[in-house]
């Protein structure tokens, strides 16, 4: 092994050439197709199912159950490898990551036999339920109550902005034992098969354009097996976090290849687009902008992989801090290098025909979900500087 690859801030051989490979199949179907999609209304199903066939969506699960063995850092660079290409998987957050992550922690054996094998090849989707119209950030307000009845469990409540859940088999509904009145949250998850009776959705119409949907989820006395929890009903927050940690590095890692792919389009047309006889990247005005973003995304990539590399090492608190800094750092860098992209395109940069105002709605989605930049302002400022706690 070259001295290099040895070093703390190089990644293995095996993730560069896991990056490699997943940035020549992304890059076949690369942003024109996922406008296609969208547009027409049609999923990113054949790229979804390509990229599974390949192993790269179960790189993270373990390979007993049918993933590749790897950590959240090899799923990480997957996803962003694929936004960089054009080619975002926004499911990958959900699925593989938070989903797979609960499941390969918390769930017995015969639910990892049960789901993870498809999960990890990309034959079953499943969605993640946790989010409340009247909750917002405050998840400890989760209203949806999961009751026993028996060898069953009835659950009733509703969630909103849920993504993908026109596309999945399934959902990982958060919700709380009715018993559970402190105050304070005490999630039970279960798996909610999306076909279930009492089971609904609705569409969210959405200011941009892109494959995923939107949707407000109604659990009406929904019955699920017993074997439906994933976990302990008492086993506390851990459980939650076991997925929203990954959550949050994935989210990271998706606006870092998000402002790559915004960059790298800039700078292509600033070398290329000439004015006053020179290509425009020749001015410092045009120049130093992008410069200023090339900083801030590396700067963002090295916060999402320290946390994917502390949540890998079954550091959970610590992934937590540096997980929520790495999701902030990566939305704000998608945003500003989107902005810096237009600009640099002039009125081009408005055009359908350049597919960049779209992605203007796309990154500036980084700054508010699925955690708002507010509310990790808020956790860094108590948990990392020890200020007094302000909500």
């Amino acid at each position: 092994m070259s001295a290099i690859t040895m070093t703390p801030f190089s990644e293995p051989e095996e993730r560069v050439a896991l990056r490699e490979a997943v940035a020549r199949l992304a890059g076949k179907y690369g942003h024109d197709y996922i406008a296609r999609q969208a547009a027409s209304g049609e999923k990113t199903t054949e790229l979804w199912l390509e990229m599974g066939r390949h192993g790269f969506l179960g790189v993270n699960l373990p390979e007993e159950y049918g993933g590749g063995g790897g950590g959240m850092a090899d799923l990480a660079a997957v996803l962003e490898e694929a936004a960089a290409a054009g080619a975002p998987l926004l499911m990958m957050v959900v699925s593989p990551a938070i989903c797979g992550s609960i499941i390969a922690r918390c769930g017995t054996e015969d639910q990892k036999r049960r789901w993870l094998p498809s999960i990890a090849d990309g034959t079953l989707l499943m969605a993640f339920g946790i989010t409340e119209a009247d909750a917002g950030s405050n998840s400890h307000q989760i209203s949806t109550t999961a009751t026993r009845d028996g060898d069953e469990w009835v659950l009733n409540g509703q969630k909103t902005f849920i993504s993908g859940v026109d596309e999945a088999q399934a959902v990982l509904v958060v919700s709380r034992t009715q018993d559970a009145k402190t105050g304070k949250l005490k999630p039970a998850l279960f798996v909610v098969p999306t076909d279930a009776a009492g089971f609904s959705k609705q569409v969210i119409p959405m200011a941009w354009s892109a494959p995923e949907k939107q949707f407000t989820l109604f659990l009406d006395d929904v019955r699920v097996p017993a074997d439906a929890l994933v976990g302990d009903e008492d086993g506390g927050l851990w459980q939650l976090f076991a997925g929203l940690n990954p959550e949050r590095i994935m989210g990271g890692a998706l606006t870092c290849g998000q402002a790559r792919y915004a960059l790298g389009r800039a700078v292509e047309y600033a070398k290329t687009r000439t004015v006053w006889k020179e290509p425009i990247g020749a001015h410092q005005g045009i120049a130093h902008p992008l410069a200023k973003v090339k900083i801030e995304l590396e700067q963002a990539r090295l916060l999402w992989q320290k946390a994917a590399a502390l949540y890998d090492a079954g550091d959970d608190f610590a992934a937590g801090e540096f997980a929520n800094m790495a999701k902030y750092a990566g939305g704000e860098v998608a945003c500003n290098a989107t902005d810096v992209a237009v600009q640099t395109h002039g009125g081009n940069g408005l055009t359908v025909e350049y597919g960049l105002a779209n992605q203007l709605i796309a990154a500036r989605l980084g700054r508010i979900a699925p955690v708002s930049r507010e509310m990790i302002l808020n956790f860094v400022a108590m948990h990392s500087l020890g200020l007094p706690k302000s909500y």
